[in-house]
């Protein structure tokens, strides 16, 4: 087992509250670094079927600006709170390459219930995820208070997979295992996400 895949792991068990000692943010963000690296150099590719199911998120990092290079560089990373449920959830659409499917994220803090949808299509040569998200769902204290289609989308559902992936959100998974997933995202952020229970 590699460094980087027994911190990574280590992130997971002190997330479920298994005992271990939660990393720091350092440690994680140059483990994320390190399973990128490599997933690049061992040209590593995973089927859409390793992301389906619901993530919960546990650590991801911003990006700021680099002024001098032009550049954009990581932030320093943190732990999402257990009391904000963050998830994300990926189903397939039964087509001949399972390609094509559903992407779902929402965000739960107390009452509020946030949740966004839309289509999503997987492009497993580069484990990128192209999505847009196009339905919007709100309710406090269990009551729908918003179900509507929304117009942040950059396209329509039927639409979507005719767009150029370079024209719409994504991720670029980098590590799948069991237990969790990384991405780095297009704004250039990394993401780490644990198996639901």
């Amino acid at each position: 087992m590699t460094d980087f895949t027994s911190t990574l792991l280590q992130v997971v068990a002190a997330y479920r509250g298994q005992g271990s000692a939660r990393p720091t943010s350092e440690t994680v963000v140059n483990a994320l670094l390190q399973a990128e690296k490599a997933a690049k150099q061992q040209r590593l590719t995973y089927p859409l079927e390793s992301l389906l199911g619901k993530w919960q998120l546990c650590f991801a990092t911003g990006t700021k600006k680099a002024r001098q290079r032009g550049g954009i560089i990581l932030g320093k990373g943190l732990y999402v709170p257990k009391f904000v449920a963050v998830q994300i959830s990926f189903s397939a659409t039964l087509d001949q390459n399972a390609t094509k499917g559903d992407i779902g994220n929402q965000v739960q803090l107390g009452p509020l219930l946030l949740q966004l949808t839309g289509p999503a299509q997987y492009l497993g040569k580069k484990n990128l995820l192209a999505f847009d998200f196009n339905y919007l769902l709100l309710s406090l204290f269990g009551r729908m208070v918003y179900n509507q289609p929304i117009r942040s989308g950059k396209v329509q559902t039927e639409d979507f997979y005719d767009q150029s992936i370079a024209k719409l959100p994504f991720f670029a998974f980098f590590l799948v295992t069991e237990d969790c997933i990384a991405a780095r995202g297009r704004g250039g952020g990394l993401a780490l996400w644990i198996r639901e229970n």
